[in-house]
């Protein structure tokens, strides 16, 4: 949209390439946010900033495996239509790659630079190179190779009558020119062959050796032992040379959703074809023989910009592996137990609880038992009739899912959609879903063309005025493991219109049905992006008449143009607007009569920010909402997503907070630029306000007659969080 610009006279395009950032780009710049992190010596311990660089790897592999890919292929079809930041795909590559190759040689700075002689200082000594090892070590390593290496290793050599061996996605291996023993050394150059072997992922990446003379722990890597003995692997041969590499796949699923008759047989044939697809990256040893390098280029059909040398241990996401090592809490930030929820606590029956009225969970900060209690309060109460539930992600042993196996045994009606196209969890997505329809579950595999991102549980109970619908809707998936990391928002209640919107919901997802009109749930991809529009709208035509108006939100990820352009309107007016986009932000701030009014911040903590937030002021009548859904095409167009109102007026304020509180945010929050960069919040002479230590204390503030927690409260180590962007479909 076209508006006049009253100070220049002149028409603002709101849809002007150079008003908006790419997406892919961005995503980069909160890979860079973590690496942040990683160097921070002020304020983040060691083994923190061990685990942010983990994390950046991980992040790294996914953006290439999904994002890059996805870009790759457009290249490949031809299709050239630009983004909103004016790019085509090849130009996105061509800016992509730059930054990578960059972010990279930063990545092991920190790591050679900064990280490997911390930790020395600390007592745990990495060696990168067997020749380095004692003479008691590398004796100790003879018996350990031969016992517990050497028996997994499988050799594969490459000739005439031996093809290029399939390399796996993501799997470290040992490239090797070998050559027969016995001739001229010139010669065997000349007729030096190829051969690989995988290091195999069932052992450890660090191998542990006897500690040194002073006391430190030491630690070589896998592959460097491999290396060590490849001439025991090739017995007949002289090994000429040998250099770990590993190369990323795309990882894209090729679905037709029309033509699959079984959409499950069709996704478990897909997930096959994940670890041979086409190559898009290839890592190797800095130091690697040319012609080592040469032959691999050839059989992964790699060019020059998609080779990464890299000037340490391949693959960092070691890593966090190292993190849980015991013996180094003093370099880690202390574990935290989440609260109880004073609500629950010593209440026998949950539904007692929620009828008198609406309960706000925070997590990690409250614990998630009451989300698992609902559920499995609800499978062996006589009084409960059916259980319906959207599933997303869970955990491998989820008291969830057994808790609903049970509730179809017991004889109640259980109604699950799962949402088998959740990317990197298809595989186990199927495992569990085909668990629940053994156990007699009614069982959906997620709707033709979308995806079901809602997170939402409905239990119908009969009870001595009649039937009564109970609620829970979440911020987050129904993962007992991703909840004690991720900052996610609940609501249990039982509200009646709430109820009846639920049960809508489960109709359209189960039936197709759609309703005729929603109570109280935005719900995507028909409804929700009209509302928000024309909140946003509100807010702007208040600014215009003088009125106060703000808008405050809090999400993942903002990139859908619609918003974007109704935000730079409403800043335009006068609006203030306050964001928290923990990842991908395609919004600019600071543009002259565009979004003056406009401010940006990511916080990045030892909590993975997950929630959202949505808060308008509404002539001072505040209008607050939590959800599913990012500002993103996707979660708006393209998913079945819900948005519910928080209404009652404490825990209305109880929200309010939250975001005030993060918004205010100077330890962990970075703030967007003008020129595209983030920048820490300047410090000096303020009140330290980390968001996520005061969530901490005063979750336990709430829980009465319980002693101060401060020496038990520890923050809890876990795998690397992805980036939940579109990389990771969050």
């Amino acid at each position: 949209m076209a508006v006049k610009d009253e100070s220049t006279k002149n028409e603002i395009n709101y849809r002007d390439p150079k008003y908006y950032r790419n997406r892919e780009l961005s995503w980069l710049e909160f890979d860079e946010r973590c690496l942040s992190e990683a160097r921070d010596r002020q304020i983040v311990p060691l083994f923190e900033r061990m685990k942010f660089l983990s994390i950046t790897a991980s992040n790294l592999d996914e953006f290439n495996m999904v994002r890059v890919a996805s870009l790759k292929d457009q290249v490949h079809a031809g299709y050239t239509k630009k983004d909103i930041a004016g790019l085509t795909a090849e130009m996105q590559l061509e800016k992509i790659s730059g930054r990578m190759h960059a972010f990279v040689k930063e990545q092991y700075s920190v790591f050679n630079r900064s990280i490997v002689p911390q930790l020395a200082k600390a007592g745990l000594i990495l060696l990168d190179d067997y020749t380095k090892l004692t003479e008691k070590q590398s004796a100790y390593l003879d018996r350990y190779f031969e016992e517990n290496i050497y028996p997994i290793l499988t050799p594969m050599a490459m000739d005439s009558s031996r093809p290029f061996p399939l390399i796996r996605n993501k799997s470290l291996n040992i490239g090797a020119l070998i050559a027969s023993k016995g001739g001229e050394k010139k010669k065997d150059k000349e007729k030096a062959e190829f051969a690989t072997v995988q290091v195999p992922a069932v052992l450890p990446r660090i191998v542990s050796l006897p500690d040194s003379e002073d006391g430190c722990k030491v630690f070589i890597f896998m592959e460097e032992v491999i290396r060590k003995y490849m001439g025991v692997l090739f017995q007949h041969y002289d090994v000429l040379c040998a250099f770990p590499y590993r190369i990323m796949r795309n990882a894209e699923l090729d679905v037709d959703e029309e033509e699959a008759e079984d959409l499950l047989k069709e996704i478990q044939k897909q997930l096959k074809k994940r670890q041979w697809g086409e190559v898009i990256r290839l890592e190797v040893d800095e130091k690697m023989d040319k012609r080592l390098l040469k032959i691999l280029v050839r059989e992964f059909k790699v060019s020059e910009e998609d080779i990464f040398h890299i000037p340490g241990p391949i693959d960092l996401t070691f890593l966090m592996k190292m993190y849980g090592m015991p013996g180094f809490d003093a370099y880690k930030t202390p574990k935290y137990t989440p609260a109880p929820v004073r609500e629950f606590i010593d209440a026998p029956d949950i539904f007692d609880v929620i009828a008198s009225g609406d309960v706000l969970v925070h997590h990690p900060y409250m614990s998630f038992d009451p989300v698992v209690r609902f559920v499995q309060q609800a499978a062996s109460d006589p009084k409960v009739l059916a259980i319906k539930q959207t599933l997303y992600r869970v955990s491998g042993d989820s008291p969830i899912v057994a808790a609903l196996a049970k509730a179809a045994d017991n004889g109640k009606q259980v109604t699950v959609l799962v949402e088998l196209k959740a990317r990197f969890d298809e595989e186990h997505n199927i495992v569990w879903a085909k668990m629940l329809e053994k156990a007699g579950c009614h069982v959906i595999y997620g709707l033709l063309g979308l995806k079901v991102h809602s997170k939402i549980t409905m239990v119908i109970r009969s009870e001595e005025d009649g039937i009564r619908r109970y609620v829970h809707l979440g911020t987050g998936n129904y993962n007992d493991s991703t909840a004690k990391l991720y900052t996610d928002l609940g609501l249990f209640t039982g509200s009646a219109q709430i109820g009846a919107d639920a049960t809508s919901a489960f109709n359209m997802l189960s039936g197709y049905s759609e309703p005729e009109k929603w109570h109280k749930l935005l719900v995507a991809p028909i409804w929700m992006k009209k509302r928000f529009l024309a909140m946003i709208a509100r807010e702007r035509d208040n600014a215009g008449a003088g009125r106060v108006s703000y808008i405050k939100a809090k999400m993942n990820s903002l990139c859908d143009p619609d918003i974007i352009e109704a935000l730079y309107e409403a800043s335009a007016a006068g609006v203030q607007i306050d964001l928290l986009v923990r990842g991908i932000c395609c919004l600019k701030v600071g543009i002259p009569g565009v979004s003056e009014n406009i401010r940006v911040r990511s916080i990045v903590g030892n909590f993975l920010e997950h929630a959202r937030i949505f808060w308008f002021c509404n002539e001072e009548r505040p209008e607050v909402f939590m959800g599913s859904a990012d500002w993103m095409p996707r979660n708006l167009d393209k998913r079945v997503e819900i948005v519910f109102p928080v209404e009652d007026p404490v825990l209305k304020k109880e929200v309010m907070h939250i975001l005030e509180t993060e918004l205010n945010d100077n330890v962990k929050a970075h703030v967007l630029q003008p020129d595209g960069s983030y920048v820490k919040v300047d410090k000096r002479g303020k009140t330290l306000v980390n968001s996520q230590e005061i969530f901490c204390e005063e979750a336990w503030k709430r829980v009465p007659k319980m002693p101060d927690p401060i020496e038990e409260r520890r923050f809890i180590p876990a795998e690397p969080p992805v980036f939940e962007g579109e990389a990771e479909e969050e």
